[in-house]
């Protein structure tokens, strides 16, 4: 039997759908990703970058013990390509950690493995640069940055990808 009525599709999920789709669109849009939840790449960018820095030859200092070395040559660097000056500051990892954890650094270099115990103080890049330590494992490189500023985080790993010892 046929019905006199055409059958009615319901225009609902197209709707919907199409709702959805405008949505995203201007939530994407409007939004900058990855953010920092303190601003640190924007407070870094064209002003100063604070970097902590664990003695550890040849990677942070030089034969005099003054600041230079591959990991200090990778963040002035990276300095220079966000319009950055560099203020150091040198201490032990752990007062390093605190530090960061309290916002007054943006990067910390010194040495720091992938198997680092400061991960609730501080993020982790991707490895950079894998060496081979004095006992003959290979160890995998990074630097810290604070936790929850994401942008400054991808900053630094897009830099190091480009110009990391990998």
């Amino acid at each position: 039997m046929t019905s006199a009525y055409p059958r009615s599709r319901s225009r609902r999920p197209r709707a919907v759908s199409g709702l959805l789709l405008t949505l995203l669109i201007c939530v994407v849009a409007g939004c900058s990703w990855p953010r920092d939840t303190s601003g640190s790449l924007d407070a870094a960018a064209g002003g100063t970058l604070r970097v902590g820095v664990s003695v550890n030859p040849p990677f942070t200092t030089d034969e005099k013990g003054d600041i230079g070395g591959s990991d200090a040559t990778l963040i002035r660097g990276y300095a220079r390509s966000i319009g950055a000056v560099v203020r150091w500051q040198v201490g032990p990892e752990s007062v390093l950690a605190d530090e960061m954890r309290n916002g007054g650094l943006d990067v910390i270099i010194g040495g720091l493995t992938s198997k680092s115990p400061w991960t609730d103080k501080m993020a982790l890049t991707r490895p950079y640069r894998t060496v081979t330590a004095r006992d003959g494992r290979s160890v995998k490189m990074v630097m810290g940055a604070p936790l929850g500023e994401n942008a400054l985080l991808v900053s630094l790993e897009k830099y190091l990808a480009g110009h990391g010892a990998q």
